[in-house]
């Protein structure tokens, strides 16, 4: 298990990383310095229940997501797999039951904020830990008339105080627009620009 301090605020970008690429490790690094995070964790997942194919091996999602995201707040882990959840709502139950001193953010594009509703328990996880939205090409309008978008309005933190989110008591959520690398795990797969 992924080691973290007292009272350290720890974002956690969850996928399949199928493969990682550039454009993770950049919202990564947006995500560190508009949230208040102190560290970020990239949980690999086993495979997305919202996804018909199976990624790659973990072992060669891994070497890869170590090989694009080389910074020392970063931890990449295999977690889920580990703690043996299937769905986020049920990893973070895990996470909090076992660093029961440590806040968690939990991190996504805009396009997730768009079909958050469509999550298993997806009530829970904004119940659970805050959430940090960061804007995609294309994916802006969708994100902010969503489902979930509308119901937690009243939760909204301003963009301009995105700081405040590692501290805020949830449901509470933040999107921020940052300079997009239009990049995607699925354009690359399509290139063959991921062997796995």
């Amino acid at each position: 298990m992924p080691y973290a301090a007292p009272d350290q605020v720890i974002g956690l970008l969850g996928g399949s990383f199928d493969p990682a690429h550039r454009g993770h490790a950049h919202i990564t690094r947006e995500a560190l310095k508009r949230f208040g995070l102190d560290a970020v964790w990239w949980l690999v997942s086993p495979g997305n229940p919202l996804k018909s194919r199976g990624p790659a091996p973990m072992s060669e999602r891994l070497h890869q997501a170590a090989r694009v995201m080389d910074d020392p707040r970063v931890t990449i882990t295999d977690i889920e797999a580990r703690l043996g959840t299937r769905y986020t709502a049920e990893t973070l139950a895990a996470l909090q039951d076992r660093y029961r001193r440590q806040r968690f953010v939990w991190l996504m594009g805009a396009d997730n904020l768009a079909q958050l509703h469509l999550w298993q328990d997806w009530q829970d996880i904004v119940a659970r830990v805050p959430v940090g939205i960061l804007a995609r090409p294309g994916q802006r309008i969708s994100a902010r008339m969503s489902r979930a978008a509308t119901l937690y309005a009243p939760y909204r933190i301003p963009a301009r105080e995105s700081h405040r989110l590692g501290q805020a008591r949830p449901p509470a959520w933040c999107f921020v627009n940052v300079p997009m690398m239009d990049v995607s795990s699925s354009a690359i797969r399509r290139s063959g620009g991921w062997s796995a």
